[in-house]
C-alpha cells in the first residue's frame, strides 16, 4: 500500500476552472497550435500555455441580472482553413459539481480547481458556410475508395506462374487432409437417450464429483446440448460466482434422494 500512495498537488484547487466540451477539429487546432509554439520559442523553458483562442463577453449593463450573457469564442490561428473562426458558447447552469485533475510528464498529479462554468461549443452563425464546406470535404474523403484495382498491361506473363497439379504428391494430400478435418467427431449428430436414463447417468456423474461445468458433461454423456441443458434445467443449479463458477451443481432435493439411494 505504501507503493500505490501518490501526493496530489492542492494549491489549486479551489481556483474556478471552465469545462467546455469542444469539436475535435478545434481540439486538434489548439493541440497543433500549442506544438508549434513550443518548438518556435525553443529553449530550455518554451512557453507551456501558448494563446490559442479568446473569449468574448457580450451583455447590456441595462438590462435586469436574470437576462443571460452570450459567450462567442475566436480561434486565434489565421491559417485553419475551412474550420470555423468563431464560435459560440452555450453555457449551463445546472450540472454535477466537478474538479479538475492533472497529471505531468513526470507522474505528478495535481487538482486545477473546480468547475464554475460548463459550455457546449458550436459553430458560430458567422462561420455556417465555412462549416458546411468542411462537412462536404469530410464526407467527400470518406467516399474515397482506399483499395484500388490495377489491371497490368504488356506483362506478357512475366512474374506470374502457374501452379500445375502434382500427382500424388503435397497437394492431394492437402485436399484428402481437407476432407478429413471436415467430419470431426465433435462434429457428428448425436443421438438422443431416454429422458429416464439419462438422468440416471448424470445422477452417477454427479456421485463421483459435485460440480460439473456443461462441456465436460456433453463429453461423458454424448447428448445433444440442447437436450442436455433442458435435463440440467430441472436438475440442476448453475453457479454464477463464487469457487465453482460456470459449473452445475444437483439441487438439494436430488442431492438428498442420491444420498438416500446410497445409505446403507
Amino acid at each position: 500500500m505504501a507503493e500505490e500512495a501518490k501526493h496530489l498537488e492542492t494549491g489549486r484547487a479551489d481556483r474556478s476552472v471552465w469545462l467546455m466540451k469542444c469539436p475535435t477539429i478545434v481540439s486538434q487546432a489548439w493541440q497543433e497550435a500549442a506544438a508549434a509554439a513550443s518548438s518556435v520559442s525553443g529553449g530550455p523553458n518554451p512557453n507551456p500555455n501558448p494563446v490559442v483562442a479568446k473569449v468574448i463577453l457580450s451583455f447590456d449593463p441595462l438590462s435586469p441580472d436574470e437576462e443571460p450573457k452570450q459567450f462567442k469564442m475566436e480561434m486565434a490561428q489565421t491559417d485553419s482553413g475551412n474550420i470555423p473562426k468563431n464560435y459560440s458558447l452555450n453555457m449551463f447552469q445546472d450540472f454535477v459539481p466537478m474538479c479538475v485533475f492533472s497529471e505531468s510528464k513526470q507522474g505528478k498529479h495535481a487538482c486545477e480547481g473546480k468547475v464554475g462554468h460548463k459550455f457546449d461549443m458550436e459553430p458560430h452563425k458567422e462561420n455556417l458556410s465555412d462549416y458546411a464546406k468542411l462537412c462536404r470535404e469530410r464526407t467527400t474523403k470518406s467516399m474515397i475508395k482506399t483499395r484500388k484495382v490495377q489491371v497490368l498491361d504488356k506483362d506478357h506473363g512475366m512474374g506470374v506462374r502457374t501452379l500445375l497439379p502434382l500427382v500424388g504428391g503435397a497437394q492431394s494430400g492437402a485436399k484428402e487432409k481437407k476432407k478429413a478435418t471436415a467430419t470431426k467427431p465433435s462434429e457428428q449428430k448425436r443421438t438422443r437417450r431416454d429422458r429416464k436414463d439419462l438422468e440416471n447417468i448424470l445422477f452417477k456423474l454427479f456421485e463421483r464429483q459435485p460440480n460439473w461445468s456443461l462441456k465436460h458433461l456433453m463429453q461423458e454423456t454424448d447428448q445433444p446440448e440442447q437436450f442436455l441443458k433442458e435435463i440440467m434445467n430441472d436438475l440442476c443449479v448453475y453457479n454464477k460466482r463464487g469457487p465453482n463458477q460456470g459449473t452445475h451443481e444437483l439441487k438439494p432435493e436430488y442431492k438428498k434422494s442420491v444420498e438416500d439411494t446410497n445409505a446403507p
